[in-house]
């Protein structure tokens, strides 16, 4: 079976921004700070509800056969529609399952806006049978179908009260956690022009996501002990041949 664990990053919708608020023509910054501000007036935080996130890196780990694979979408300068697509035609090509951390929370609702924004096909996506009759019992959009593994709603039994960080898990866990840059420092880092640095913040934390569902598999039965250690391994080898400094850093502090 295909698994395919992913994660995205995002920054502030400053055109929906804009739109919704009725904003006259101003630098990006001056408007996504309008938009902090009424999220702080609402909530004490300024984390932006989803419908006002737009994607800039979406990351992956792909597990197929005797394949492992970890990258980002598309290139550094791919606008954000075909970062979209790339993700939905992979559900077409592969029908993986998809492994998240919060993905149920936030990944998934920021990507619906996003391509109903943006008119992208995500139709292997939105079946829950019509066309594939195995859907009907276990598809994406199912909270409890295993096609879409959200590994912080089931960890924490679906209840929001003993929903744990990823980067706490990881790290109690002996995998590295956040490396370098943290969610949010994205919008600074965006606004620098270093989306590279975005990306392969976002290849780190799929990775940890990734680790941490080869425990919840051998959790469940679904590895043995040799099993998970034979994946481990693949994945470091697969780290160690692409030598990239982010890949090397994650390597030297994956302590298991």
């Amino acid at each position: 079976m295909n698994v395919f664990v992913f994660d995205i990053e995002t920054v502030p919708d400053v055109d929906g921004g804009r739109r919704l608020y009725g904003l006259p023509e101003m630098p990006a910054a001056d408007i996504a700070e309008v938009m902090f501000s009424k999220r702080r007036q609402e909530t004490g935080n300024d984390f932006l509800r989803p419908h006002l996130q737009r994607v800039v890196a979406i990351a992956g780990v792909l597990r197929s056969a005797d394949r492992c694979k970890v990258w980002s979408l598309g290139h550094p300068d791919s606008p954000e529609r075909e970062l979209l697509q790339r993700f939905f035609d992979g559900l077409s090509r592969y029908t993986p399952t998809l492994v998240s951390w919060n993905g149920s929370g936030f990944d998934l609702p920021v990507l619906h806006y996003r391509g109903l924004l943006h008119g992208v096909d995500m139709s292997r996506y939105w079946d829950i049978g019509e066309e594939d009759s195995s859907f009907r019992w276990n598809n994406y959009l199912g909270r409890f179908h295993w096609r879409h593994t959200d590994l912080m709603d089931v960890l924490s039994g679906y209840q929001p009260r003993a929903a744990a960080p990823l980067d706490e898990i990881a790290v109690l866990l002996g995998l590295p956690g956040k490396l370098g840059m943290h969610g949010s420092k994205v919008w600074d880092s965006f606004q620098a022009g270093d989306i590279e640095g975005i990306r392969h913040y976002c290849e780190t934390d799929v990775l940890n996501t990734y680790l941490v569902y080869l425990r919840f598999e051998l959790l469940r039965g679904k590895l043995k002990d040799a099993d998970y250690r034979r994946e481990c391994q693949l994945l470091r080898t697969t780290l160690a041949a692409e030598n990239q400094p982010h890949f090397n850093e994650f390597l030297q502090a994956w302590a298991d």
